[in-house]
């Protein structure tokens, strides 16, 4: 068992436990690096070493240092890592024993269990890397080695722009140490995950050295990379968890990870973690290991988990996506160091194209949508195009469906020549039946039940009754149900038919040819086919069985060897291949050839891609986030795959001609970009970047029809995770009908309410950060909003506010962007923006407010910057530009701030709220722009943001702040000379983030409104007028509601309220009801 005293900082550690960071992994063909295997008694350190390592035994901090002799550790069970120390990388793969068991969710969201930000060490001067690894001799055993070997491998001019000793730290940093002693990293990493900040100090000087030096090297471009864990985690990684690595954390973009028996292994419980990296830094040319491409994340590594899938038994993949945390988690090693790159704006998922920021500003006036842009440049930059329509789909609706929708078909199920479509519920078993009202909307659902945990299913005719039936695959019941169809939507109780294991896919078709419909199943637990070969009745015969690849996952039927009889196309995504079984015409068939695919091929469809009459192959790549095409060579044999980029974890995959070109085009439904692709075909074989459309939560089937009659095929899409069916029109009839609950984009942060286009009805702006887009919805004037309006911005924003900035009395935007700007968009009326100008302000701008600061008659603008700890004061010049910034100082990490008269003088002032302090900052107004030096008044831990309102009654403005770190608001009530009494504390949800105040229930005394963005919910507290909220209510909101306002969206006189979601992606409005 692991046992931690981190006040002594000494770590003991048993033999064959496993701590926090075990890795081991090789690459590629599992070769081991090249380095030569050095024991440290074998090894003499000559005096003439280019970098001379001196005598390590000072204490630098003039502090007790831990006794080495208390540390010892076995870092892994032999049986995990065989081979020497030396010549395998352990820091990839997390080996958990039954013995450390250890809490997952404790290790991954650490910076909740009070451990508090890594901060301090930066402060540390930058010393050479004998002396910066000075305090850590009792740390480590024989350190003076192991600091010679790391610079004795580091060349004399190091790669990257590094210098020989910041190399030679990440280098340290790297190497294992003989066994049976701790390495550096892990036990740095062990301190990291298990103690608080101050229990780092002997560490702080390494930390320096160590971290300047990462920070120099580029950010990996926006990549999926893997970590493999030896245990079941997807219990704790739920959809939608919040999860915080305070530890260094190694990486690879490799998914052989997967295939390497030595490390993660093919047997027994294992998690793979796909994370969507942005700040990852490749340290391969600074390693030990100088063959791995070895990725490392910086401690205060913040994500979300997105989704996950159970590919194989007892191996789980659990997909996290990074995010730019609103609180300090590392602090930077030196002023002006990036730990995340600046932000872009793709138009393509994939690719990296970017508009000219002109050709943006234009389409902004006339508030165009990305598609139209989109098709615009490609239609002048290809005139074979012009006509064509390269933007089919600009919206998409969203209906409920059962829970776990996997698959969905599409039919004429009642016969009203309207299109109609079936959706597979895995969780209940059931099926849903949409009946199409001809305009694209499907009314309620008509269910039906299946067997155990549905899987697939498809609808053809199979009794000749002219009648659309059923089939559907039942994963753990090892059987199909056939559900025969009785002509007016509905269906007859299921018949249920034995197939092998785990059914996962199944097609129909005449493979006897006796014009009686078979059903062919792929079992993927039992690596087979099941053949139930079909009667004039609509029944069918027992199965027979055919042995394919590991694990079957898919299947395609066509004629590819051009005899009129039907072959067979199987996936198999075990082994990486597709098996091709040529029929022989009575449902028999011949001997499987294989050929190689991509990583974990997921679903496979045929048709002719080239036009040359042979049928080809399309296969959607999960691993690889890629589709590959093997073209047919007539003969029943094909090429090798083509691959094309699609989307991250492309999952199912269809073809049809989506932009009336005659040629064939792809459609990839993205598990993890909660999306679609499509691939447009140029009818040689070869296909176009994808253009990517938004679906729902880990889109899991897709299928094409034309749903509104209107000769144009549109889209629907099931949802896996969000329980939802998204449909996607064509142009012609695809807008979105408001909603009560109303989708918003991705990662939105921050909303606005005011008239945006004069038509006394308020309207809605949200700011969506991983769109880099902000939406306007025009509101109707009675608490609905029309259907969003997106604009594209110049940089990735962290806030907005209102403002006339110049003064034509109109609203006008202010962007505060994580690149240290803040960004204008001037209002246009009409419900439209111009111009974006940009303008610089401190470290990383948090938030902004606008008045008048120098009493000019001209909006003015403060930012709070959180990485500068100051207020950049941006005065106006009236015509919607500024002044260069002042800055003032304030407390650490400034998060929030307002402004008001807070002592009587006629003269705007300022209160900031200082995330790290546990405190907020006064500033009085001198009337010219300019402010005092700060006045300070505690608040509660990690203050997260404050307001200035009289909640008393009394004409003097108080301050109310909420205080995420420890689940309370304080309220600071106002004296008459601009000071403020002691905080009173009141109790509120799971993590507050933003108060708002206003009289909720109409008795004229002021309430305060406190969103919590952990519990998912809205605290009201009623104000009694005498300084004190005796009663409260609570309100439920969506996931990690991240933003609250209050104004009145129905013109009724009373305080509404609308919330932004983030991690659902919607916005809820609720209406006072008060009467």
């Amino acid at each position: 068992m692991v046992k931690s005293d981190c006040k002594k900082r000494l770590v003991a550690i048993q033999d064959k436990d496993v701590q926090i960071e075990l890795t081991a992994i090789t690459f590629d063909d599992q070769q081991t690096n090249t380095q030569q295997h050095a024991m440290s008694k074998d090894v003499e350190i000559k005096s003439g070493s280019p970098h001379k390592f001196d005598n390590l035994d000072l204490n630098m901090n003039g502090e007790e240092l831990p006794d080495q002799t208390q540390a010892a550790a076995v870092m892994i069970d032999s049986d995990n890592a065989p081979g020497d120390s030396m010549t395998n990388n352990r820091r990839i793969v997390e080996a958990i024993t039954e013995e450390s068991n250890l809490k997952i969710k404790n290790v991954m969201n650490d910076i909740r269990a009070d451990l508090g930000p890594i901060v301090g060490y930066a402060a540390e001067p930058l010393l050479p890397l004998f002396k910066a690894c000075a305090p850590l001799t009792n740390v480590l055993y024989n350190l003076s080695f192991y600091v010679q070997m790391a610079l004795n491998e580091t060349p004399e001019v190091p790669p990257d722009g590094l210098t020989i000793d910041e190399s030679a730290a990440i280098r340290l940093y790297t190497i294992e140490w003989d066994e049976p002693h701790q390495s550096l990293y892990s036990t740095l990493n062990y301190t990291l995950h298990n103690c608080p900040c101050v229990d780092l100090r002997p560490y702080f000087k390494y930390l320096k050295l160590f971290l300047t030096a990462l920070v120099k090297l580029p950010c990996v471009a926006q990549v999926t990379i893997w970590r493999g864990i030896t245990k079941d985690l997807s219990a704790e990684f739920s959809p939608d968890t919040l999860v915080t690595w305070r530890a260094f954390s190694s990486c690879t973009s490799a998914l052989t990870v997967l295939e390497n028996n030595i490390y993660l292994g093919n047997t027994g419980a294992r998690t793979l973690l796909s994370v969507e990296v942005i700040n990852g830094r490749t340290i391969r040319a600074h390693s030990h290991f100088a063959t791995e491409d070895e990725i490392l994340l910086l401690p205060g590594t913040r994500m979300v988990v997105q989704s996950q899938l159970n590919p194989a038994p007892d191996l789980y993949i659990i997909h996290l996506k990074q995010i730019i945390p609103e609180e300090i988690l590392l602090e930077p090693p030196f002023e002006g160091a990036r730990l995340y790159p600046k932000m872009k704006r793709y138009w393509y998922q994939k690719k990296r194209y970017t508009l000219p920021i002109c050709l943006l500003a234009a389409f902004l006036i006339g508030g165009a949508i990305l598609g139209s842009i989109l098709a615009s440049i490609l239609r002048k930059n290809n005139p074979v195009l012009a006509n064509v329509c390269m933007n089919p789909y600009t919206a998409f609706t969203i209906s409920d469906t059962g829970q776990s929708p996997i698959s969905v078909v599409s039919g004429y199920f009642n016969n009203d020549n309207k299109r109609d479509l079936a959706v597979l519920n895995q969780k209940d078993k059931s099926i849903d039946i949409l009946l199409g009202n001809k305009d694209g909307t499907f009314p309620t659902p008509i269910t039906v039940f299946t067997g155990l945990a549905p899987y697939i299913v498809i609808t053809a005719d199979f009794n000749n009754d002219n009648i659309q039936d059923l089939a559907v695959g039942n994963a753990n019941g090892q059987s199909i149900s056939v559900l025969l169809g009785n002509g007016g939507g509905t269906f007859q109780s299921q018949t249920q038919y034995s197939a092998g294991k785990g059914s996962r896919s199944l097609i129909s078709g005449y493979f006897n040819n006796d014009t009686y419909l078979d059903v062919i199943v792929a079992n993927y637990d039992d690596n087979t086919i099941s053949i139930l070969l079909g009667n004039d009745d609509g029944t069918l015969q027992d199965q027979t069985v055919h042995a394919v690849g590991i694990s079957p996952n898919s299947i395609a039927a066509g004629d590819f060897n051009n005899d009129s009889k039907l072959d067979i196309a199987v996936v198999n995504q075990g082994n990486n291949t597709i098996s091709v079984l040529l029929g022989n015409g009575d449902g028999t068939f011949q001997t499987l050839d294989t050929y190689l695919v991509g990583n974990f091929p997921d679903s496979a469809i045929t048709r002719d891609f080239n036009n040359d009459t042979h049928l080809d192959l399309a296969v959607a790549n999960f691993g690889d986030y890629n589709v590959g095409v093997l073209l047919g060579n007539g003969n029943g044999t094909f090429q090798a795959q083509i691959m094309y980029e699609a989307g991250n974890g492309p999952n199912s995959i269809i073809s049809a001609d989506f932009n009336n070109d005659n040629q064939l085009d792809l459609i990839v439904a993205n598990w993890f970009d909660n999306a679609t692709s499509v691939l447009l075909g140029d009818g040689n074989g070869t296909f176009s970047t994808p253009q990517v459309y938004r679906a729902g939560y880990a889109p899991s089937g897709v299928v094409a029809a034309d749903f509104n009659n209107d000769n144009l095929l549109d889209l629907a899409a099931t949802n896996l995770y969000g329980n939802t069916l998204s449909l996607l029109v064509r142009v012609a009839n695809g807008s979105v009908q408001p909603m009560i609950q109303y989708a918003a984009g991705m990662y939105p942060r921050s909303i606005v309410a005011t008239d945006f286009n004069g038509d006394n009805k308020t309207d809605l702006i949200v700011v969506n950060q991983g769109d880099s887009d902000i939406m306007l919805m025009l509101g109707n004037g009675d608490g609905t909003f029309q259907g969003r309006l997106p604009y594209i911005i110049l940089q990735t924003p962290s806030s907005m506010a209102l403002g006339d900035f110049n003064n034509e009395n109109k609203s006008d935007l202010i962007l505060t962007n994580l690149n240290s700007t803040v960004e204008i968009l001037l209002d246009y009326s009409y419900g439209t923006f111009y111009t974006n100008w940009t303008f610089d302000t401190g470290g990383s701008p948090s938030a902004a407010i606008s008045d008048d600061f120098n009493n000019d008659m001209k909006m003015d603008l403060a930012v709070a910057n959180m990485y500068n700890n100051s207020v950049s004061i941006l005065l106006g010049c009236g015509n919607g530009t500024f002044q260069n910034q002042m800055t003032f100082l304030t407390g650490k990490i400034p998060v929030s701030l307002t402004s008001g008269d807070f002592n009587n003088d006629k003269k705007r002032d300022l209160a900031v709220a200082n995330n790290d302090g546990s405190n907020i900052s006064v500033l009085f107004g001198n009337g010219d722009g300019t402010f005092q030096s700060q006045s300070m008044y505690k608040s509660g831990i990690n203050s997260k943001c404050i307001i200035s309102v009289d909640l008393n009654n009394d004409r003097i403005l108080d301050l109310v702040v909420a205080n995420q770190g420890e689940n309370t608001i304080s309220v600071l009530f106002g004296n008459k000379d601009g000071t403020f009494q002691t905080q009173i504390k009141y109790g509120a949800g799971n993590g507050p983030v933003v108060v708002v105040s206003a009289d909720f229930n109409l008795d004229k005394i002021m309430d305060i409104a406190v969103l919590n963005q952990y519990s998912n919910n809205i605290n009201i507290l009623f104000g009694d007028g005498n300084m004190t909220f005796p009663t409260r209510n609570s309100l439920v909101t969506g996931i990690w509601p991240s933003a609250i306002i209050v104004d009145d969206f129905n013109n009724d006189g009373k305080s509404d309220l609308a919330v932004i979601n983030e991690r659902s992606n919607t916005f809820m409005i609720y209406l006072n009801s008060c009467i």
